[in-house]
């Protein structure tokens, strides 16, 4: 009898009490931002040259980076007070778990966010991956929020079975910040150790690697949706 093998699963668990009352893990495919839903597949105020009317709703590298992986939101309500020029963080909630708490700004010296105070929000989902999984922790791809923004990481989420909170900056004016429960605070994008450890072969390109080069550029020029039809569609 032919077995049909399962696809590799990812989980997330909270504890009893709070499942139903924190915001859920969301497929990132279903997360789009409001902009990216409205903004038209083509501009027909833009002339000339092929494709130059389209915009990133037909750019399948640009979607896929937005819907790969999970979105993990913000368990509940948080205000954040920014002042001093970015200096100086509070923050508050109306809830019965601590929501953010700060970093020594020691761990951080010398970070490109200068004298920005490193921040972390917390987090109350277990993540579970099977055996040579891990999870790649980044601020949500091409949405950018303006008010802060979370500091990428890896958990090998196999053996790690806590939950993982999530530093970040606070890159917003100065001024109070709302930011509302189930608003998107990192992706989380779960890969194959064993593809992480691929070797480089660094070297000039071949006659026939040239001529690979050429016919694909010169189908992504002739048909917008070449890539998605055609290269993607075999992967």
């Amino acid at each position: 009898m032919l077995r049909l093998r399962s696809k590799p699963q990812i989980t997330f668990t909270c504890e009893p009490a709070d499942l139903g009352v924190i915001a859920p893990p969301v497929p990132a495919k279903a997360y789009l931002p409001d902009w990216f839903r409205k903004l038209p597949a083509t501009d027909e105020s833009v002339s000339g040259l092929s494709n130059t009317g389209l915009t990133v709703k037909r750019c399948m590298p640009f979607l896929d980076a937005m819907t790969t992986g999970w979105i993990i939101t913000l368990p509940a309500t948080v205000r954040l007070e920014i002042s001093e020029n970015g200096t100086q963080v509070d923050a508050g909630w109306e809830f019965d778990r601590t929501l953010v708490s700060n970093h020594g700004s020691h761990q951080v010296k010398g970070n490109p966010f200068g004298a920005r105070p490193p921040c972390k929000f917390h987090n109350f989902w277990t993540i579970a991956t099977p055996a040579g999984w891990s999870c790649l922790f980044v601020s949500p791809l091409n949405r950018p929020n303006g008010v802060f923004e979370v500091v990428s990481g890896i958990v090998d989420t196999d053996t790690y079975r806590s939950p993982i909170h999530f530093p970040f900056f606070a890159t917003g004016e100065d001024g109070m910040h709302v930011i509302e429960k189930g608003s998107p605070l990192v992706q989380v994008i779960p890969f194959r150790r064993d593809s992480a450890e691929i070797e480089a072969s660094i070297r000039a390109e071949t006659p026939e690697e040239a001529a690979t080069r050429i016919k694909v550029l010169r189908n992504t020029q002739a048909s917008e949706g070449w890539y998605r039809t055609t290269a993607r569609a075999k992967r």
